[in-house]
């Protein structure tokens, strides 16, 4: 059974015993579901049957605790719509009960008025913390990062850092690694919670303590957090004020969370869709049409550039009809490798794979490759030209196969440098874009060939 219908199975089960008044039944169901599936079931009930009282009734069935672990896994737009149905006492609960990151995620939701409200109810420490972490720009490590962490002061015995760990590990949104900060709170080193349970109790964790640590400014993008801890494979990456400041860490799943998310975008943008607030099966109609038409129909007008082409090359075209058989196969080539290469290189500048410092020599590489690349085809295709045209059609469309080919895995390799170099997503060298602006240029390259071989035949 796949997880879906699983989670189905689970999602009737529930509601039976809600409205049939089963208390007991739910008291034995509700704790065998992962509060991620429960979450999605929730999410469920809301789109699909609109019935907030009912998600309510549910959520008052779990511990507080549970309760605000289940509330993190859900969207932003169903947590504001749960959060505005309940009373500040509980939403303040709730809160108290939330990681750091998710608490500040939930807060950045709500009203101006409401926030205010629950801020002055929150104790002095929380309520610097939360106004601390709401701050940082939306995209940064800031924005991602939990204040939830480990950290022993510079100077301790292995047997007082034990005794640290185990006072502030309940609270700790990781305890497998652990931070070591001076007396100014900047960041000294880290050490694994291995390496603290097998040294001696008398040993000085300044000693075992790894110096030459990974960290990250507040500053810097979320992708790049998500980069590093991919690259060098850490359970959790520390954050930095600009004075070297230990003020949180990132863990490993919370990147993987970005790095989901911008590899959505980028794939939404490959195609020349707007980023989608929500899944592509929830989001609204309107919305959806929104993200999608004004892409499209400006790539409407650009193809109007292909028939100006084509019109300028009536007289070619009427000597030999011959040559139209060959136009959507020349230019579909053609977008088709140019879509190859952008791909290749929006993926490796998003990884970092390549910069622009790379330029020169992909350059050098992928004119070899297209080159490889349109004679191959131009072998595959100029006996078609023969039998349809003659030889010297044959090599009208082998010529322009291979000029194509290269033109367009050129362009789709060099575009996404320059929109990266102008100060734009290079990601928005989309396939759509890339293929469009080759359809143009292939149909004045092929008949400008067409016309200088031809004429006169």
């Amino acid at each position: 059974m796949s997880l879906n219908e699983t989670l189905q199975e689970q999602k009737d089960k529930l509601l039976e015993a809600l409205r049939e008044e089963e208390q007991e039944r739910l008291d034995e169901l509700l704790p065998e579901l992962r509060a991620a599936d429960l979450s999605e079931i929730l999410e469920d009930i809301l789109e699909e049957e609109d019935d907030l009282p009912l998600v309510l009734e549910l959520l008052d069935c779990l511990p507080i605790e549970r309760r605000a672990n289940v509330l993190g896994y859900l969207p932003g737009d169903e947590q504001l719509e749960i959060a505005e149905a309940i009373s500040d006492d509980m939403l303040l609960l709730i809160l108290e009960e939330m990681g750091s990151d998710e608490r500040v995620d939930l807060f950045n939701l709500l009203g101006e008025d409401r926030r205010e409200t629950l801020l002055r109810r929150m104790a002095r420490q929380e309520r610097e913390d939360l106004k601390r972490l709401a701050s940082y720009e939306e995209g940064t490590a800031g924005a991602i990062m939990t204040s939830d962490y480990v950290a022993i002061p510079s100077g301790m015995t292995v047997s007082k850092a034990m005794m640290r760990v185990r006072q502030t590990a309940p609270d700790a949104e990781t305890v497998y690694q652990l931070y070591i900060i001076d007396a100014e709170g900047r960041l000294a080193g880290t050490m694994s919670l291995r390496q603290l349970m097998v040294a001696r109790p008398g040993a000085q964790v300044d000693d075992l303590m790894i110096k030459d640590v990974i960290s990250i400014s507040v500053d810097e993008e979320q992708e790049e957090v998500a980069r590093l801890i991919s690259r060098y494979d850490l359970l959790a990456m520390p954050v930095t004020d600009h004075e070297e400041r230990l003020v949180g860490i990132v863990t490993h799943d919370d990147a993987m969370d970005v790095a989901e998310s911008e590899a959505t975008e980028d794939f939404h943008k490959g195609m020349s869709i707007g980023q989608l607030e929500d899944g592509v099966s929830r989001v609204p109609i309107w919305s959806l049409y929104r993200k999608r038409v004004t892409w499209l129909v400006l790539l409407v007008f650009a193809n109007l550039f292909s028939g100006a082409g084509i019109a300028y090359f009536e007289d070619t075209i009427a000597a030999q009809v011959a040559l139209v058989f060959f136009l959507p196969l020349l230019i579909g080539s053609g977008g088709n490798a140019g879509a190859q290469a952008a791909t290749l290189m929006v993926r490796g500048m998003a990884t970092g794979d390549v910069g622009v410092k790379d330029w020169s020599k992909l350059l050098g590489r992928e004119l070899l490759v297209a080159g490889a690349l349109g004679l191959t085809m131009a072998l595959a295709v100029a006996p078609i030209g023969v039998m349809r045209g003659g030889e010297a059609v044959a090599m009208v469309v082998a010529m322009s196969m291979v000029t194509i080919v290269l033109f367009g895995s050129l362009l789709g390799m060099c575009l996404p440098f320059v929109l990266n170099r102008v100060g734009w997503d290079p990601a928005t060298a989309s396939a759509p874009l890339v293929t469009t602006v080759i359809d143009a240029c292939g149909v004045l390259i092929y008949f400008s060939i067409a016309t200088a071989i031809l004429t006169g035949v």
